[in-house]
């Protein structure tokens, strides 16, 4: 079968492109390599979705947008993405187990990775008090001592959530301020389980078994500082999932996709929407956003080759 639109990640960009590419009677799928949801489904609480004065869970919003997108006849596709090859009018995905998918017009919602830190012990203690997902993992630090490295919006609501369970929690934040939101400041600020150290860096992950201490560098003035935890969080930053199609998407310096308002790409027929393209806003409602208006032009581009 040739879908009318292959979208490529089950995120909020992705799921929003699905419902309303079905919606519209396009036959849609989505390829998705890990859940639906993707890292809205693992975030605790969002509070900035308009429509919800409480807030919603994560995981909650991104069933209720799976659902409707399959409600309205799109399927989901359990599979990663390798490669992209355009065969005549036709785009053939190539699949992580080989198989394909064939599609009129592509949308690129994949989304971002977490960065990593790229410092001695990170990779021999992931999943073994390294973490890049406090809603995956803090439950398993009640009353431990664990640190968030990073100053954004993402690195603070991880750090509120675990003082749910941790009983201290440092922010190591290589400035001498937070990038947050003025609100999320202000509750970690008055957060008597929150400590902040300033202008530092991990230089260094230790352990046994799990980690035990983190070796902080001062930035300023070089001076290394050994801390005890139990945990960290890594909260650094993204890094988009665009590898599968560098040989023929044009993409920043960072390899952020580029597109235009259209959320048209450099390739006829290949649209990209959510984190994974060049924006100044990556949120939920903006990746939501996003595919909406990509499925949307996606269905004009299949009217303009009949």
């Amino acid at each position: 079968m040739i879908f009318d639109v292959a979208i490529i990640g089950a995120g909020p960009a992705g799921l929003s492109a699905g419902l309303y590419a079905a919606r519209a009677k396009l036959s849609t799928i989505i390829i998705e390599k890990m859940y639906p949801g993707g890292q809205a489904a693992m975030t605790y609480r969002i509070e900035n979705y308009p429509g919800f004065s409480d807030g919603i869970g994560g995981a909650e919003l991104a069933e209720a947008m799976k659902s409707q997108a399959e409600r309205f006849g799109a399927k989901i596709l359990n599979n990663g993405a390798v490669k992209i090859v355009k065969e005549d009018n036709i785009f053939n995905i190539i699949l992580d187990n080989d198989d394909n998918v064939e599609a009129k017009t592509v949308i690129l919602a994949a989304g971002a990775s977490a960065k990593k830190l790229g410092v001695k012990g990170e990779i021999e203690f992931t999943g073994r008090g390294v973490s890049y997902c406090a809603t995956c993992d803090g439950a398993f630090y009640a009353n431990k001592t664990v640190a968030v490295v990073g100053g954004g919006d993402t690195a603070i609501e991880e750090a509120l959530f675990l003082t749910r369970f941790a009983s201290k929690v440092y922010v190591i934040h290589r400035r001498n301020q937070l990038r947050a939101t003025k609100i999320l400041q202000e509750r970690a600020f008055q957060n008597s389980k929150i400590s902040f150290i300033w202008d530092s860096v991990v230089d260094e992950i230790r352990g046994k078994d799990t980690v035990n201490e983190l070796v902080v560098k001062n930035v300023k003035t070089g001076e290394l500082e050994s801390i005890s935890v139990d945990g960290i969080f890594v909260a650094i930053g993204q890094t988009p999932l665009t590898d599968f199609v560098k040989d023929i998407i044009s993409l920043d310096n960072q390899g952020y996709i580029i597109t235009n308002e259209h959320m048209m790409t450099n390739v006829p027929g290949i649209f990209a929407a959510g984190d994974i393209r060049q924006k100044p806003l990556r949120q939920v409602i903006t990746a939501a956003s996003d595919g909406a208006v990509a499925a949307v032009e996606a269905g004009r581009f299949i009217e303009s080759m009949q």
